[in-house]
Protein backbone atom coordinates (compact mmCIF):
# COMPACT_ATOMS: atom_id res chain seq x y z
CA UNK A 1 0.00 0.00 0.00
CA UNK A 2 1.44 3.36 -0.99
CA UNK A 3 1.41 5.90 1.83
CA UNK A 4 1.20 9.52 0.78
CA UNK A 5 3.38 11.67 2.97
CA UNK A 6 3.26 15.44 3.10
CA UNK A 7 6.45 15.56 1.03
CA UNK A 8 4.96 13.35 -1.69
CA UNK A 9 1.84 15.53 -1.72
CA UNK A 10 3.92 18.72 -2.08
CA UNK A 11 5.87 17.18 -4.97
CA UNK A 12 2.62 16.18 -6.68
CA UNK A 13 1.23 19.68 -6.18
CA UNK A 14 4.31 21.25 -7.77
CA UNK A 15 3.68 19.16 -10.86
CA UNK A 16 0.12 20.51 -11.02
CA UNK A 17 1.34 24.11 -11.22
CA UNK A 18 -0.06 27.31 -9.80
CA UNK A 19 -3.63 27.93 -8.69
CA UNK A 20 -3.71 24.89 -6.40
CA UNK A 21 -3.95 25.33 -2.63
CA UNK A 22 -1.19 22.87 -1.77
CA UNK A 23 -1.61 23.20 2.00
CA UNK A 24 -5.31 22.33 1.82
CA UNK A 25 -4.69 19.40 -0.55
CA UNK A 26 -1.91 18.02 1.67
CA UNK A 27 -4.23 18.26 4.69
CA UNK A 28 -7.03 16.44 2.83
CA UNK A 29 -4.58 13.73 1.73
CA UNK A 30 -3.48 13.16 5.32
CA UNK A 31 -7.12 12.91 6.46
CA UNK A 32 -7.84 10.28 3.81
CA UNK A 33 -5.27 7.94 5.34
CA UNK A 34 -6.00 8.75 8.97
CA UNK A 35 -7.02 5.20 9.89
CA UNK A 36 -3.94 3.03 10.26
CA UNK A 37 -5.94 -0.20 10.03
CA UNK A 38 -6.37 -0.41 6.25
CA UNK A 39 -9.95 0.85 6.28
CA UNK A 40 -9.33 3.14 3.30
CA UNK A 41 -8.12 0.28 1.09
CA UNK A 42 -11.04 -1.93 2.12
CA UNK A 43 -13.52 0.88 1.48
CA UNK A 44 -12.00 1.35 -1.99
CA UNK A 45 -12.51 -2.38 -2.64
CA UNK A 46 -16.14 -2.10 -1.46
CA UNK A 47 -16.72 0.85 -3.78
CA UNK A 48 -15.33 -1.15 -6.69
CA UNK A 49 -17.68 -4.07 -5.95
CA UNK A 50 -20.66 -1.74 -5.60
CA UNK A 51 -19.74 0.09 -8.81
CA UNK A 52 -19.85 -3.19 -10.74
CA UNK A 53 -22.85 -4.83 -9.07
CA UNK A 54 -25.03 -2.03 -7.71
CA UNK A 55 -27.70 -2.65 -5.05
CA UNK A 56 -30.22 -5.49 -4.94
CA UNK A 57 -28.23 -8.71 -4.51
CA UNK A 58 -27.85 -11.02 -1.52
CA UNK A 59 -25.20 -10.43 1.14
CA UNK A 60 -23.45 -13.66 0.16
CA UNK A 61 -22.88 -12.39 -3.40
CA UNK A 62 -21.36 -9.13 -2.19
CA UNK A 63 -19.23 -10.99 0.35
CA UNK A 64 -17.77 -13.32 -2.27
CA UNK A 65 -17.12 -10.47 -4.71
CA UNK A 66 -15.52 -8.37 -1.99
CA UNK A 67 -13.22 -11.27 -1.07
CA UNK A 68 -12.22 -11.56 -4.72
CA UNK A 69 -11.51 -7.82 -4.84
CA UNK A 70 -9.45 -8.00 -1.63
CA UNK A 71 -7.44 -10.84 -3.20
CA UNK A 72 -6.83 -8.77 -6.33
CA UNK A 73 -5.48 -6.00 -4.08
CA UNK A 74 -3.14 -8.41 -2.30
CA UNK A 75 -4.81 -8.12 1.10
CA UNK A 76 -4.84 -11.00 3.55
CA UNK A 77 -8.24 -11.87 4.99
CA UNK A 78 -10.33 -14.61 6.56
CA UNK A 79 -13.85 -15.28 5.35
CA UNK A 80 -16.57 -16.61 7.69
CA UNK A 81 -14.26 -16.86 10.70
CA UNK A 82 -16.02 -18.81 13.50
CA UNK A 83 -16.78 -16.82 16.64
CA UNK A 84 -17.08 -19.06 19.69
CA UNK A 85 -18.92 -17.79 22.74
CA UNK A 86 -17.55 -18.37 26.22
CA UNK A 87 -20.17 -18.15 28.95
CA UNK A 88 -19.10 -18.65 32.58
CA UNK A 89 -16.09 -20.65 31.46
CA UNK A 90 -18.09 -22.89 29.10
CA UNK A 91 -17.03 -22.83 25.47
CA UNK A 92 -20.22 -22.69 23.34
CA UNK A 93 -20.30 -23.12 19.59
CA UNK A 94 -23.38 -21.10 18.67
CA UNK A 95 -22.76 -20.75 14.95
CA UNK A 96 -21.67 -17.11 15.00
CA UNK A 97 -19.38 -16.17 12.13
CA UNK A 98 -17.52 -13.01 11.25
CA UNK A 99 -18.08 -12.12 7.58
CA UNK A 100 -14.53 -10.97 6.76
CA UNK A 101 -11.50 -10.15 8.91
CA UNK A 102 -8.87 -8.19 6.96
CA UNK A 103 -5.26 -8.29 8.06
CA UNK A 104 -6.19 -9.84 11.37
CA UNK A 105 -7.36 -6.47 12.69
CA UNK A 106 -10.34 -5.12 10.72
CA UNK A 107 -13.77 -6.74 10.81
CA UNK A 108 -15.94 -6.19 7.73
CA UNK A 109 -19.64 -6.94 8.26
CA UNK A 110 -21.46 -7.15 4.92
CA UNK A 111 -25.12 -6.15 4.78
CA UNK A 112 -27.74 -5.87 2.04
CA UNK A 113 -30.62 -4.27 3.92
CA UNK A 114 -33.01 -1.39 3.34
CA UNK A 115 -31.12 0.69 5.91
CA UNK A 116 -28.66 0.17 8.73
CA UNK A 117 -30.30 0.01 12.15
CA UNK A 118 -28.94 0.36 15.69
CA UNK A 119 -29.16 -3.43 16.05
CA UNK A 120 -26.56 -3.79 13.27
CA UNK A 121 -24.17 -1.52 15.16
CA UNK A 122 -24.87 -3.40 18.42
CA UNK A 123 -24.09 -6.71 16.68
CA UNK A 124 -20.76 -5.45 15.36
CA UNK A 125 -19.80 -3.79 18.65
CA UNK A 126 -20.45 -7.10 20.39
CA UNK A 127 -18.28 -8.90 17.81
CA UNK A 128 -15.50 -6.37 18.47
CA UNK A 129 -15.81 -6.89 22.23
CA UNK A 130 -15.72 -10.68 21.92
CA UNK A 131 -12.81 -10.77 19.46
CA UNK A 132 -10.85 -7.77 20.83
CA UNK A 133 -10.44 -6.56 17.24
CA UNK A 134 -9.82 -2.79 17.23
CA UNK A 135 -12.11 -1.68 14.37
CA UNK A 136 -14.92 -2.70 12.06
CA UNK A 137 -16.68 -1.57 8.93
CA UNK A 138 -20.37 -2.19 8.40
CA UNK A 139 -20.98 -2.09 4.65
CA UNK A 140 -24.57 -1.99 3.39
CA UNK A 141 -24.45 -2.65 -0.35
CA UNK A 142 -28.21 -2.09 -0.78
CA UNK A 143 -27.85 1.68 -1.29
CA UNK A 144 -27.63 3.88 -4.37
CA UNK A 145 -24.37 5.51 -3.21
CA UNK A 146 -22.11 3.30 -1.10
CA UNK A 147 -20.89 6.07 1.22
CA UNK A 148 -24.45 6.19 2.62
CA UNK A 149 -24.13 2.54 3.62
CA UNK A 150 -20.77 2.72 5.41
CA UNK A 151 -20.15 2.82 9.16
CA UNK A 152 -16.77 2.51 10.85
CA UNK A 153 -16.82 1.42 14.49
CA UNK A 154 -14.02 1.05 17.01
CA UNK A 155 -13.86 -0.92 20.24
CA UNK A 156 -13.17 0.91 23.48
CA UNK A 157 -12.63 -1.58 26.34
CA UNK A 158 -13.25 1.18 28.91
CA UNK A 159 -16.66 1.91 27.38
CA UNK A 160 -17.79 -1.24 25.56
CA UNK A 161 -21.45 -0.34 25.15
CA UNK A 162 -22.59 3.02 23.72
CA UNK A 163 -25.54 4.69 25.43
CA UNK A 164 -28.98 3.78 24.23
CA UNK A 165 -30.77 6.20 21.95
CA UNK A 166 -34.10 5.20 23.45
CA UNK A 167 -35.89 7.48 25.82
CA UNK A 168 -36.40 5.76 29.17
CA UNK A 169 -39.42 6.92 31.19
Amino acid sequence: MDVYTSEKMRNAMQLLGSGVDTEEMAHEGEKAGRFGDGSAVVIAACIEVHRHLGPGLLESAYERCLCHELSLRGLSFERQRPLPLIYKGVHLECGYRLDIVVGGSLLVEVKAVERLLPVHEAQVLTYLRLTKLPAALIVNFNVAVLRHGLRRLTYNPNYPFPPSRLHVV
